[in-house]
């Protein structure tokens, strides 16, 4: 039977330095398998291209990455991934961070996003252990509920299998493979913003601390720590309120009144981390061009998987979870502690808000994978465990205690670290095309670097979204298309440069579509090529001003 802890302080002292030896290990060697994608990109390269340092979801880590050269310098950004014009309103803790950090260690887009990736991986990895410690006395347990989270990531593999065999090619249900919400692996992988993000479990630790000692510092902590993070993911904000409220409301209907020091912690969080939340309301609902940037958020078509698809998307422990909720009755208050409550106020209260009527619902999945990995190795220890032993007492009793559990603990690692050793392998297949969006030519890059050389911050540069995404971080100006959100009414913006760079445009048609959006450079390479037969050269209204055997820029005649 595992013991629910009751004295976080008292086990921290009986976690052994043989225990942050084994998360050390863990650590280095997560980091040292999402590293080898990196490493076989970089050496693999071919002669004429360029790694650009990112291989998931091109679009919003070049979105980050703008935002990071503006705030390198300016305490505010403008939305660069769109041409109209507007005011540096934006603010992102985060990547202010990372923009001055850069000033000292000149590392590049590139460089300081492997520091994020390094630093928000080792902070969460040791967050997660000392969250395990709040739930189990027991060292193994800890390290099992530790090895669960980190590497927990669906049953994708089945629909990776079938792709293979009975699908043609075709992963049925996408998203249940590849939301990296939720899957720390993924996360450290392609998102580290997630992760970094995902820190906001520290809230809980402090309140549980504070719960402990009745002092409410920890609470002024918890709530400034929440601010920090607010300015970086303001959604995340949700998440620690609904589940400050959930455990508030299951203590109070267990104890039948208010517990007074939660009451007054969760008053003393909300009051000093709710700013970043009242900023963003107010930049998407008063500024005309940031409330049409929320509005396409849907756009990317990508929200929480229905509830028969959640156990695709976690897998085992989230199978396990419910199992043990079920088996400890999840609605009897009397007799549950205060951390089994937490527990499982918190568990329940997400599984209500991944489903909230919003566009970035998705994003709350972040951190889930804490409560269900803690209540998954739960019930693996209590139930399942047991029932095996049982049933090698019976059928194979010349084997040993210790190796059942041992080779059951094993097997519930590697169940749930699959789909992740697909991630890897896609990756790799992926990067290994050398292509499009990971890979530029290297004439495109030095095209951009000259860019960057002529351009003002409020000049506009078309081309094709392929290299668009690319133009704001890399050269300063406005790019005409580039983002599903933040280029403004994306999709008219997607028909004008097909139509702009179709030979059957008329010239009258493309000076139309320059003046229009104040266009003082076209991008014209491999990619936009691709997209129909204009030549540019011919144009009336463009001069060129930089050539090269891949690449050339012409400017606009005003």
């Amino acid at each position: 039977m595992i013991r629910t802890q009751e004295s976080t302080l008292s086990n921290i002292r009986e976690t052994t330095h043989s225990e942050w030896l084994f998360v050390a290990g863990v650590i280095a060697c997560i980091l040292l398998a999402s590293a080898l994608p990196f490493l076989y990109a970089y050496q693999s390269t071919p002669p004429d291209r360029q790694f650009m340092g990112v291989m998931l979801d091109i679009p919003d880590h070049m979105q980050y990455f703008s935002w990071m050269r503006q705030l390198t310098e300016a305490n505010l950004a403008a939305n660069q991934m769109t041409p109209e014009a507007n005011r540096p309103v934006f603010f992102n803790l985060l990547w202010w961070m990372l923009g001055r950090a850069d000033l000292v260690l000149g590392l590049g887009y590139a460089g300081m996003f492997q520091v994020l990736r390094l630093v928000s991986a080792v902070l969460f990895l040791l967050l997660v252990y000392r969250m395990c410690s709040w739930f189990f006395r027991d060292r193994l347990v800890r390290r099992a509920a530790f090895l669960v989270i980190s590497l927990g990531s669906g049953l994708g593999w089945i629909l990776v299998l079938l792709k293979y065999t009975l699908t043609r090619g075709e992963i049925l249900y996408p998203l249940d493979v590849f939301v990296a919400e939720g899957n720390t692996f993924l996360g450290i992988l392609g998102y580290p913003h997630f992760i970094a993000a995902a820190l906001y479990v520290f809230v809980f630790d402090l309140l549980l601390r504070g719960q402990k000692t009745k002092r409410l510092r920890y609470a002024v902590g918890a709530g400034l720590f929440a601010q920090f993070l607010g300015w970086q993911h303001a959604y995340d904000l949700i998440s620690i309120y609904s589940v400050l409220f959930a455990y508030l409301v299951l203590a109070t209907l267990r104890d039948r009144k208010i517990p007074p020091y939660w009451f007054k912690s969760s008053l003393i969080v909300g009051v000093l981390s709710v700013w970043p939340a009242i900023y963003s309301v107010m930049l998407t609902s008063l500024d005309p061009l940031w409330k049409e940037v929320l509005a396409q958020f849907s756009n990317a078509g990508v929200f929480t998987p229905g509830p028969l698809h959640l156990p695709i998307l976690f897998g085992i422990p989230l199978i396990l979870a419910l199992y043990t909720l079920v088996r400890e009755s999840p609605f009897r208050l009397r007799g549950v502690g205060d951390n089994q409550l937490f527990l499982r106020g918190w568990f329940l209260v997400t599984f209500a808000t991944i489903y909230l009527p919003v566009d970035y619902q998705i994003h709350l999945l972040n951190g889930w994978q804490i409560p269900i990995g803690i209540l998954a190795t739960a019930g693996f220890f209590r139930y399942l465990l047991p029932w095996v032993q049982r049933m090698r007492v019976r059928w194979l009793p010349e084997l040993r205690r210790g190796t059942a559990r041992t080779a059951m603990i094993l097997l519930l690692v590697t169940g749930v670290s699959l789909t992740n050793i697909y991630h890897i392998g896609q990756r790799l297949i992926d990067l290994g095309r050398h292509s499009y969006p990971y890979y530029l030519y290297k004439d495109e890059v030095a095209a951009m670097s000259w860019l960057d050389r002529q351009v003002k911050s409020g000049d506009v540069v078309l081309s094709s979204l392929t290299t668009g995404q690319y133009i704001p971080a890399y050269t300063g100006a406005h790019a005409f298309l580039a983002h599903w959100a933040q280029t403004v009414d994306f999709y008219t913006k997607e028909e004008l440069v097909d139509q702009f760079f179709s030979s059957e445009t008329s010239e009258m048609q493309r000076s139309q579509i320059l003046s229009s959006y104040s266009v003082d450079y076209v991008f014209f390479g491999p990619a936009e090529r691709s997209i129909g037969g204009f030549d540019p050269a011919r144009s009336q209204v463009l001069d060129k001003v930089y050539s090269s055997p891949v690449v050339d820029v012409y400017q606009v005649r005003h």
